[in-house]
């Protein structure tokens, strides 16, 4: 409540009690300024309460929660459902414009606001977990397979000429399927074992690039988060590589966040070679349903790059 409304509370109940009601909304409120001043992830986590309760401030900034708004554009945010409302917070509207999905929405300043400061919180979770020079990033509301989709058609247009991706072989289907349904021709690395451990054939990945022409290679698809006992791919090495020859380089990230391993393995990557982008999956790393990923990059015009590529909102 603002002051006003404050003010005529205590004219039905004692003011005393009043006073203490407002220290206890205060506090809640210092949290979501300290939020949209900072932008980066809170030390402590919130309370539900508080969850709630920026949720609900944000969704009456909606156009379709506006009192005594009848919607009749294009599309107004109309849910049949009070029942499917309630479960979204009546954030309705969607984020993001037909071309952008980091686009401002025009009708939707409170999903608008929820998105940016998404955005800026994962980004400074990505840096805590040990990727610290990170630029950018953007959350997407499709599973890891389908965000690297969307990386390799970004490159399309850089590389027009390319056909071929690199991949050191990983047994994960959707991996393997982001490269076909991006319509390119896989050339799968067989890992090399050492010890007990199968690691990136680093010289067959060299061999393949010059023998397929490092202009029509697209990129090379890395792995980090793998199951037993494949280990992560050679990043550092791949990421030399790929600077050596001017290939781009996609890592699948997708287990990654929670260990600081893998991240490690991207910063460096990133120091002495090249990365373009890295995708991690939300529900492995934040305990979320699942559908949606992190898509993140060292060159924060590529990630605007592939942000745009997303068709809708």
């Amino acid at each position: 409540m603002n002051i006003e409304n404050l003010t005529l509370c205590e004219k039905i109940v004692s003011p005393s009690y009043i006073r203490q009601g407002s220290q206890a909304r205060r506090g809640h409120e210092q949290l979501i300024r300290h939020l949209l001043d900072q932008g980066k992830c809170p030390e402590e986590g919130w309370s539900e309460s508080t969850v709630e309760l920026f949720l609900n401030e944000l969704a009456v900034m909606d156009s379709n929660n506006f009192l005594g708004n009848c919607g009749v554009g294009e599309r107004e945010g109309r849910v049949a459902s009070s029942l499917v409302a309630r479960r979204h917070y009546r954030l309705i509207h969607g984020i993001g414009r037909s071309g952008d999905i980091a686009a401002v929405q025009p009708k939707a300043a409170g999903s608008s606001l929820l998105n940016k400061l998404t955005n800026s919180v994962v980004l400074d979770i990505l840096k805590i977990s040990g990727v610290r020079s990170v630029a950018s990033c953007f959350v997407v509301p499709m599973a890891t397979g389908m965000s690297l989709t969307l990386c390799f058609l970004t490159l399309r247009h850089r590389r027009p000429k390319a056909r071929y991706i690199i991949w050191p072989r990983i047994d994960q289907k959707s991996c393997f399927k982001s490269m076909i349904t991006a319509g390119f021709e896989p050339v799968v690395v067989e890992n090399v074992l050492v010890g007990d451990e199968l690691r990136t054939d680093l010289e067959t990945v060299q061999r393949k690039i010059q023998e397929l022409g490092a202009e029509n290679v697209l990129c090379v698809h890395s792995t980090t988060s793998c199951f037993a006992p494949r280990v992560p791919d050679r990043l550092e090495e791949l990421a030399t590589m790929c600077a050596k020859y001017d290939i781009p380089h996609i890592v699948n990230n997708a287990y990654g966040v929670q260990s600081s391993k893998c991240m490690h393995l991207i910063q460096q990557g990133a120091r002495v070679g090249r990365i373009d982008a890295f995708v991690q999956s939300l529900d492995k790393n934040f305990m979320v349903p699942v559908g949606g990923a992190i898509i993140a990059g060292f060159d924060e015009s590529f990630v605007q790059e592939i942000s745009k590529m997303y068709p809708g909102e």
